[in-house]
């Protein structure tokens, strides 16, 4: 992980000056040099994060055939943007057409049937009740009228059935989104049980950046977030910034959205989700990235990076003590801001530091410290 610069919220910044002070005796001789002494301050910062993030689209679907036959047709080019419904490919519909018709011949010779034996029904009925017939040729009728409404019935279905598979022959988009690479030619015979499907279409008017966090920044993040469910920490969360490929910024701020039910007990990282969209179509799926998010600190101390000196990648400030001693003290840093780094361990507020001149200072010396310049006073 990554700490980068952000904005920093006004620091509230006091301004302490040691009253000039007569010099310990010792090794010192003359007067005590002067040098720039300010008091630091601390306040709220918001510090930026940023995580590595593979992008999805809402919808990743692969197209197949539902039917088997030869692929006559291909109505559409690969990355070209279609909506739902849209014919793709023609598969050779002429046996399921076939199949269609038969249906309808048999729904055809079923209906007649009906008709038939529901004459005859109604013809013996009267017939039945003057006591011309019996009542047992009138069931016998009865029965083969309700058998011909079954018959119809089922051929009703064969019908729609054959409908449904005769409509599988024209392969269509099941969402909106963009067409990927197209795996099979025309020509080539296509079925629903094939290994690799025909293409897929991926939904990208929203992107999804998944990314993963680690415990602690994690548990500070969480504590920044007003509200006290999980639903209502995300709702509360601020806007996520995405970073693509060549650091460039996307211009559309994020919505965190999702993190995941556990922590990873190997990595010891949480999985998270932020939403951006994507009307432009500038995102696809499978994009890298970085997701950028704030963490709100309180009473965090801010110190002018001129003020500091490194030595072997660690980061000291001289603080003034008691008799206007300096010491060299060593600074954890938790991210720089602008021209000032914010420090997690080896300051509090109020204590004093030397602003300039650092190289001129050895441990233990003493100093006269005065005010600061205009332009070292931080604000």
């Amino acid at each position: 992980m990554k700490k980068i610069p952000v904005y920093l919220s006004a620091l509230s910044v006091l301004l302490l000056f040691g009253c000039a002070s007569e010099p310990e005796q010792g090794p010192q001789t003359g007067p005590a040099p002067a040098f720039q002494v300010q008091a630091v301050g601390s306040g709220e910062a918001t510090i930026y994060s940023e995580y590595p993030a593979t992008l999805e689209g809402l919808a990743d679907v692969e197209v197949r055939s539902q039917v088997e036959g030869i692929l006559q047709r291909i109505l559409v080019a690969e990355g070209a943007y279609v909506k739902e419904g849209t014919p793709l490919f023609q598969i050779d519909p002429r046996q399921y057409t076939e199949a269609y018709n038969s249906a309808q011949g048999e729904l055809l010779a079923a209906n007649a049937t009906v008709t038939t034996t529901k004459l005859e029904l109604e013809k013996l009925v009267p017939l039945v009740e003057n006591k011309v017939l019996s009542a047992f040729q009138l069931k016998i009728v009865q029965s083969a009228y309700e058998a011909a409404l079954a018959r119809m019935k089922q051929a009703e279905a064969k019908v729609g059935s054959a409908r449904i598979t005769l409509g599988y022959a024209t392969v269509r988009a099941p969402v909106t989104g963009y067409v990927g690479r197209i795996f099979k030619k025309a020509g080539s015979l296509v079925s629903a049980s094939d290994a690799q499907q025909i293409t897929y279409i991926s939904d990208n008017r929203s992107v999804h950046a998944y990314f993963t966090i680690g415990e602690t920044d994690f548990l500070k993040f969480r504590e920044s977030l007003a509200g006290k469910s999980i639903h209502e920490k995300l709702g509360n969360a601020p806007a996520a910034a995405l970073i693509l490929s060549g650091d460039i910024a996307y211009e559309h701020p994020g919505k965190l959205d999702m993190i995941d039910a556990a922590f990873d007990k190997n990595t010891g990282a949480i999985a998270l989700r932020a939403t951006f969209p994507n009307s432009d179509g500038l995102l696809r799926s499978g994009n890298s990235g970085k997701v950028k998010l704030g963490f709100k600190q309180s009473n965090v101390v801010s110190i002018p990076q001129e003020a500091t000196i490194e030595i072997q990648d660690k980061i000291f400030v001289y603080t003034v003590g008691n008799g206007s001693k300096v010491a060299k003290v060593p600074l954890k840093i938790s991210a720089s801001v602008g021209n000032s780094y914010l420090v997690s361990d080896g300051l509090k507020a109020g204590d004093r530091i030397v602003l300039k001149g650092m190289d001129a200072l050895k441990e233990g010396m003493v100093i006269t410290p005065k005010a600061p310049e205009a332009d070292l006073v931080q604000n």
